[in-house]
């Protein structure tokens, strides 16, 4: 997302990750979520070489004086990075010590990625010709094919994703010879969302016993144990262990229960993918028959159509795509016969425009009237991004106005320590849904640190789930430095704090002088943002799932309600911001 908004929500706490964070902190993350870093040092085939490893790199700027240098994006190691100063005009070169006939370029981004970079060959380090250009890049794992000739490989970026910082990523490599790993699955492979049960096909891996050939159990993956990629749960995952399976081979099988006849398998992996792998199958558990077999694996979604006939399957990996070992978020297997099991059945899509009436709160009360209780949770507390601002219990900073308005303000005020007071409420453990349409109809406050928003979290954070694994949608946010703009953003496992999949929208209006109707029409296919009736944005399943990583989204959320003061993402307040500044609510409505 170009911005989190991921507030802690009373009961447990929270940390909301913002772009900022995500930027200062990247190598200490990087080090807490060790396996889901990516890395493309496996070549395409025997006869690809890495060139650019261990060689001198220049770089326009550093973020930071001393840290983030360039040489950093070519040291092999996806723990550091290369960050320049935040601006929109930015290079860096590595020099590959002699003219090098070059065949790829792979780029594993920081969630400070570019929409707009051009890549350029050089043999003198003085004229340049251009090999490559995007207008249109979406960050994460890049392999681009390139030829040519060039001891000086450059990258020009011309377009932030995140309009107020630079550019990053933990590695730049070079590659000269041998073939191209595809972007997408091969064409015999289409990516549907849901697996088509043709032929009378149907979900056979679900809930069925698991063997891996190691497995993770530790802070950074806790438990990620072979059944994980069999719960039907893209939030949970299966990894080799860190301390003994970070090799290959590397293996994980599961137990259909009866012979079955295999027609598609379906991997969705996570950053430490197969590059090269064999599903197969088994009658015993002991002698394996391949089905299908790759040596151009490039992670995300595989979907296989590949036939075969055992009681038993396994994904048997020879060759890593990354530095780390073998994960999977899900291993589903399609076909007839075994004895399956079925998962829990999701509710209908709803047909849009959706009309039924599920939740409403019109805020018609009389002035001075505190949220419902029936239907809000007060949610007090000290916020984390850098916020200033304390949440004060018992709605002490939200009440109706007589108008029918809910007004949230955010007031300069001493409380617990802290000199600014503000408000968020929530319907966790009250109201919750799966798909439809969630709409509020708000004013907005303008003024620097101001941040308003409109949101949900997926209800099982309230047992206990944490961020991301959860999954958040944030419908709105708006920064009170810029009210002509608003932000849309999913945060998943997989992409979630600066990296988050959505997009700053423009407004084509100042949002602060008038209420605006935000709303989210979800289903099972994906996710469309509106304002003022207006798609800004539309998230579909299956492209995320092919770009980015598992759509996590299929499940309850709840509705939250909250104006931030200051932090990492909005900037600083200032002399010139008003107090109080407040928030104003129509209403809230979701129909299914």
């Amino acid at each position: 997302m170009t911005s989190p908004v991921l507030d802690g929500l009373g009961t447990p706490p929270i940390r909301r990750l913002s772009p900022a964070r995500i930027i200062a902190l990247g190598s200490a993350l990087a080090g807490l979520f060790a396996a889901f870093l990516i890395t493309t040092t496996a070549p395409a085939s025997a006869a690809e070489v890495l060139v650019s490893q261990g060689k001198p790199a220049t770089a326009s700027s550093t973020e930071v004086a001393g840290a983030y240098q360039p040489g950093e994006a070519v040291d092999g190691n996806n723990g550091t990075r290369w960050a320049s100063a935040f601006s929109a005009t930015q290079w860096w070169q590595v020099d590959l010590g002699a003219s090098t006939a070059v065949s790829r370029i792979a780029i594993n981004w920081e969630g400070a990625y570019a929409k707009a970079f051009t890549i350029q060959f050089s043999t003198n380090g003085t004229s340049y010709t251009q090999a490559y250009a995007t207008t249109t890049g979406t960050g994460g794992q890049q392999s681009i094919a390139v030829s040519g000739n060039a001891r000086y490989v450059r990258i020009n970026l011309t377009e932030r994703a995140l309009a107020i910082y630079g550019y990053s990523f933990w590695e730049f490599q070079v590659f000269s010879g041998g073939g191209t790993p595809p972007t997408t699955p091969p064409p015999t492979t289409p990516p549907p969302t849901t697996p088509p049960p043709t032929g009378g096909a149907r979900l056979l891996s679900y809930s069925k016993p698991a063997q891996s050939s190691s497995w993770q159990n530790d802070v950074n993956c806790n438990p990620c144990s072979p059944d994980k990629a069999f719960d039907n749960d893209p939030a949970s995952r299966w990894a080799t262990s860190s301390t003994t399976g970070w090799v290959d081979p590397g293996w994980i099988s599961v137990d259909l229960g009866a012979t079955a006849q295999i027609s598609q398998v379906v991997l969705q992996w996570d950053p430490a993918f197969g590059r090269a792998y064999q599903i197969q199958v088994s009658a015993d558990n002991a002698n394996w028959t391949p089905i299908f077999s790759t040596t151009t694996g490039d992670g995300l979604k595989d979907v296989i159509n590949a036939t075969g006939t055992g009681r038993y399957v396994r994904l048997y990996g020879t060759a890593r795509g990354s530095a780390y070992g073998y994960s999977l978020w899900e291993f589903s297997i399609y076909g007839t016969g075994g004895a399956p099991v079925n998962p829990p059945a999701k509710p209908a899509d709803p047909t849009f425009p959706a009309t039924r009436l599920v939740f409403e709160d019109n805020f018609n009360d009389a002035a001075g009237t505190k949220p419902s209780t029936a239907k809000w949770t007060y949610d007090p507390g000290v916020p984390q991004n850098g916020e200033i601002q304390y949440y004060t219990p018992n709605s002490e900073n939200a009440q109706t106005d007589g108008g029918g308005n809910l007004v949230i303000e955010a007031r300069r005020q001493d409380y617990q320590g802290r000199q600014y007071t503000s408000a968020r409420m929530n319907t966790g453990g009250k109201f919750s849904a799966q798909y439809g349409r969630f709409e509020a109809r708000i004013k907005v406050p303008k003024g620097n640190g101001l941040w308003p928003a409109f949101w949900m979290m997926g209800e099982d954070f309230l047992s206990g789930r944490p961020w991301p694994y959860n999954g958040e949608i944030d419908i709105m946010e708006v920064l009170g430095r810029n009210t002509g703009e608003m932000y849309t953003t999913l945060h998943a496992p997989a992409y979630n704090g600066g990296g988050g999949y959505g997009q700053k929208n423009a407004a084509g209006v100042d949002l602060s002088l008038d209420f605006h109707l935000y709303a989210a029409e979800w289903d099972s296919k994906g996710i469309r943002f509106f304002l003022d009736g207006r798609q800004v944005f539309d998230a579909k399943k299956d492209t995320v799932e092919s770009t980015r990583g598992p759509w996590i989204f299929d499940h309850k959320f709840y509705l939250i309600l909250n104006l931030a003061v200051g932090g990492d993402f909005p900037g600083p307040i200032d002399a010139t911001t008003p107090f109080p500044s407040r928030m104003l609510v129509d209403y809230v409505r979701v129909y299914q």
